[in-house]
Formats: structure tokens, sequence, C-alpha cells
């Protein structure tokens, strides 16, 4: 069952991307006036569809992708002389043809993300210049003399880093010193931190956590938390009477208190509460440890964006994420980051499936993540690829003259075996992290 609600969402998903793919080529077609045969959501036989005008809108048998196919749009076509076919029209037109389908996701992904800060934005209570909460003894922040309690008030160039600035660079930065600047006891303290590759994970790991309110998300059912009265939202402040600043922090209490009880202080609606709560025994992440039986996240505080700022906003966080996504695939090319980290078919329609059951809200975040993934993978220089054409046009600009038909039909064919080889590989991933799991 929840195999067919992942693949149903899946399909939700990659429809919509498609079908605003899709449209971005065949509205910048239709300006330029270039003949569309057919606009197919999938790919193979076609199943069935309609008419207008010139144009054969249809589904096909094989769901995953689409295209739109043009007049003229191959060498060898007959109608290649056609004045309305795509190769009949100047270079710059066939380019902006072909940038306007990974442009259509990059504005889904700024207009999603717009209208969703206009309803709930969340707002991190420590923005910017975070606090660290947490080291590991031993771990990369720790050799480099990072303490609990320093205020990280730059980042490289960045004089008001958030945590999320410094994850984003930390897991880019494996084996590669970052520099940052603490306030420490009223001294600005300057310390390289270099991460170290994480196999599991594939990234870079500093091994620190941010100084935050930690707030109940969820319980587990039948776990002495639950059984005490906590509620999701209760923010929990102390055990014992340490205070806890971390998720980590919290982790090592419980762990060193063994599976004795502990008194758990926690503040609801401005109230102090304090109750006692027996850690129990559960599996995580592969491993058994005492738990308490809550899902935490740190304290957010939720307000709404003006439309200009929502803007604004979601524009900042796209180009922060798609800077993340060059700086991985920069990292992989570079042997400081791992390729399994890629996830495929599979991996997405797990992602789908969990997001539509958290709600609507969840599930648009990660229709923003994957659209802009799409359009960066789709401007990638490979061959079959947007980026392939754009780049193919850009030459022959370039050389004032066509490429000769034998050397685009082996630079398809070329691009062609390396994406399928990433497809194979991805799903390679997925399945192995199945078995992992």
């Amino acid at each position: 069952m929840v195999f067919l609600q992942n693949f149903w969402w899946l399909l939700v998903l990659i429809g919509v991307m498609i079908l605003i793919h899709e449209l971005g080529h065949y509205w910048a077609a239709r300006f330029f006036d270039v003949r569309v045969d057919a606009f197919s959501f999938g790919f193979g036989p076609r199943l069935f569809g309609f008419r207008r005008g010139e144009t054969d809108f249809r589904f096909s048998a094989i769901l995953f992708g689409g295209y739109v196919k043009m007049a003229g749009e191959q060498p060898g076509d007959e109608t290649v002389s056609d004045p309305r076919a795509f190769l009949g029209k100047p270079r710059w037109q066939r380019l902006i043809i072909a940038f306007a389908g990974p442009f259509m996701n990059l504005v889904l992904a700024v207009g999603i993300l717009t209208g969703l800060y206009m309803v709930r934005y969340p707002k991190m209570p420590n923005h910017p210049n975070p606090v660290v909460g947490y080291v590991i003894p031993g771990g990369a922040a720790d050799k480099a003399g990072v303490h609990e309690g320093d205020r990280i008030v730059q980042l490289d160039d960045n004089a008001k880093p958030t945590w999320e600035d410094v994850v984003l660079k930390e897991i880019a930065s494996a084996q590669r010193p970052m520099d940052i600047w603490v306030e420490r006891a009223g001294q600005r303290v300057h310390l390289v931190v270099t991460p170290v590759f994480d196999a599991k994970q594939g990234v870079g790991m500093a091994g620190w956590d941010e100084q935050t309110e930690l707030q109940v998300a969820s319980l587990v059912p039948g776990m002495d938390a639950e059984k005490a009265g906590l509620k999701r939202g209760d923010l929990l402040e102390a055990v014992n009477g340490q205070p806890i600043r971390s998720i980590p922090s919290l982790h090592d209490l419980v762990t060193a208190n063994g599976g004795n009880p502990l008194e758990l202080s926690y503040r609801r609606d401005g109230v102090e509460h304090t109750v006692s709560v027996t850690p129990a025994k559960s599996k995580a992440d592969g491993t058994e440890r005492w738990m308490l039986g809550v899902g935490l996240e740190p304290r957010v505080v939720f307000t709404q964006l003006s439309f200009p700022a929502a803007l604004a906003e979601s524009m900042r966080q796209n180009v922060r994420n798609a800077t993340l996504v060059y700086q991985f695939l920069e990292g992989i090319l570079t042997h400081r980051m791992s390729a399994k980290s890629l996830s495929g078919p599979i991996g997405i329609a797990q992602a789908s499936g969990e997001a539509a059951r958290e709600g609507l809200t969840p599930f648009l975040g990660l229709m923003v993540i994957v659209s802009l993934n799409l359009a960066i993978f789709n401007l990638l220089p490979i061959p079959i690829l947007d980026g392939g054409v754009i780049l193919m046009l850009l030459v022959e600009m370039l050389m004032r003259r066509d490429l000769s038909v034998q050397v685009k039909e082996a630079v398809f064919k070329v691009g062609f075996v390396f994406l399928m080889a990433v497809v194979a590989f991805a799903l390679y991933n997925d399945i192995t992290k199945i078995f992992a799991g």
C-alpha cells in the first residue's frame, strides 16, 4: 500500500515538473512561430490525447518524462527547409527555446516558495550569528578549538552567517579549510575548521551543532514521555538540572543516565513543568540506545511575509540551494564528496510519499527542491539535455557555421550513454540504500 502511495505521489510530482518544463519549450517555440507537431506527456507509444490546431497533445505509455516535437528539429528531418522548422530559425531563437524549459522550472521553484512564505515563513530565533551548542570530542570542530558557547560572527566572507549557512558550507567543504571567527568572552577569535569526509552520508562533517531551544515534534506511542504527559510543542529545558542546548547534548545526557529515571524540565504556554521520565532502549539508525520517546526539532517562530519580501526571500533561498548543488557536483568531481548520496526515481518516490503524508506544505517544499534540481540538471552541458543543446548553439555562434551532422550525432550518442549510466547509478544507489536500511 505504501509503495502504491509513493508511486502515485511520484507521478504527481514528476507530472507537474514535466508539464511546466515542456510548456516552457512549447510557449517559446510558438512565440517564434516554430511548428510544434506533438506535445507528449511520457515517451513511447501514444495512448490517448487530442489535437488542437497542428499539435497533437498526447499521453504516451512511459510516463516518466515528456517532450515537445518540433518540425525540423533534427538535421535529417524532411521539413528542415521549412521556414517554420526549428533548424530554420536563427540560433539565438533556438537557444531561447532550449533554455525556456529549465527556466520554467526555476520560475516554478521561486513561485511556490514565494507563496509558501506569504502563508507561513519559518523564522529561526537564533538568526543570524548562531551559537555553538555542542562539539563532538575529537571532531574537526573540536580539533580546531571551537568551544560550546562560541558565537559564530563570520564565516569566510559572510559577516552575518546563519546556522544554515554554516551547515551548507560544512557539507560542501570536506577536506577544505573554512575560516570562521567566533565571539568568546567578549573577544573575537579566528579559527580554521576543516570538515572531514563522512563516508556514510557522502558529505563533509565538522562535528558540531547549533545551540537552540528544542520543542517536541512527535511522541512515540507507549513510551514514558507520552505517559508522562508531554505534548507536541513543549519546549525541553533541562535534564536533571543540566540545561539542554542541542539534540546531541540531550542524547549525551540521556545516555549518561543509563536506564535510570530522570527529571525532565519543560515549558508549555510559558509555564514551567518537571516530570520524571524513564528511558527505554530502542533502535535508531541501526544502533541501540536509551531514548525518551520524543521526536525533537529546533523551535521555529512562524510569520507571514508580504509579496515583495516573500519573493526576495524565495529567490535568496533558491540561489543558495542552487549554489549548494553546484558545490556538491564540484565536490564529487574533486573526490571530496560521494556520489552515493544521489537519489534516483525510487528515492524520490519515497520522499514524495513521505512528504505527501505529512501534508501539503512539505509536499510543495519537496516540489521546490525537485524543480530547482531538474532545472540545474537540464542545464548541464550534456548533449542530450537542454544544456548540451545550448552549448552546441554557442559553439556554432562562435564558429559562425553549423557543426557537421556526423559530429552532432556522435555527441548525441555519447550524451545518451552518459545519461543512461547516471540513471543506472542512481537506481543502484536507491536499491543499495533500501537493503542497507
